[in-house]
């Protein structure tokens, strides 16, 4: 299975915003959505993606492409 077919589109946008160093509520402000809503996607990221933190997962995005994320 690949990343694409791993995350949602939501959330590999997310881990984009998340890489890029973008706060909880600046991304629930850009999608119209809550912070507990973004949590909620980042919680799923964290499950999926093997990882435990933000940092983490931005250096995960960094690994696997940077500013091209996602790249299979």
């Amino acid at each position: 299975m690949t990343l694409c077919e791993l995350l949602t589109e939501r959330e590999t946008q997310i881990a984009a915003l998340v890489f890029e160093g973008k706060t909880n509520r600046q991304i629930g402000a850009q999608f119209g959505v809550t912070e507990q809503i973004v949590k909620n996607h980042l919680r799923g990221l964290f499950d999926k993606l093997g990882v435990w933190s933000r940092l983490e997962l931005a250096v995960y995005v960094a690994q696997h492409g940077g500013r091209d994320w996602p790249r299979d």
